[in-house]
């Protein structure tokens, strides 16, 4: 059985929304390069912002 990681281990990226970073997770294990915000608040906002221009 492999070692667990710890969080400050994973990979991170910056969230394009607010700013913040935001470490990678076991469900983006598939979309990963695809990911830019941290949460569903952050994405909403943004979808909201290139809606409405």
């Amino acid at each position: 059985m492999p070692a667990m990681r710890r969080k400050r281990d994973l990979p991170t990226k910056t969230c394009v929304v607010c700013g913040r970073p935001f470490a990678w997770r076991k469900k983006w294990e598939r979309c990963w390069q695809e990911i830019t915000t941290c949460s569903d608040a952050c994405r909403s906002v943004r979808r909201r912002t290139l809606r409405h221009g």
